[in-house]
């Protein structure tokens, strides 16, 4: 199945590792994670980023919120 992550964007389900809010990021280890992996971040959010989704292959920086995407991810498996 496919999630739309924002800005006619969509991903399949199964290659979605992680979702996580925005603000959360301030981690060392993330951040680290993030500028090594620059080349693969996708920015979809023109305006506010609110959640960045991890695949196996992208990272998207989305203008919805992380809650949202859990909805509609937990709305494939009912």
């Amino acid at each position: 199945m496919y999630i739309h992550i924002g800005v006619n964007h969509v991903v399949l389900s199964r290659e979605i590792v992680m979702i996580f809010d925005y603000k959360g990021t301030s981690s060392p280890i993330m951040e680290e994670y993030l500028k090594k992996n620059k080349s693969k971040i996708v920015q979809l959010a023109n305006g506010e980023t609110k959640s960045i989704i991890i695949t196996d292959h992208t990272i998207f920086f989305s203008p919805l919120a992380s809650s949202t995407l859990k909805k509609r991810a937990q709305y494939l498996y009912l």
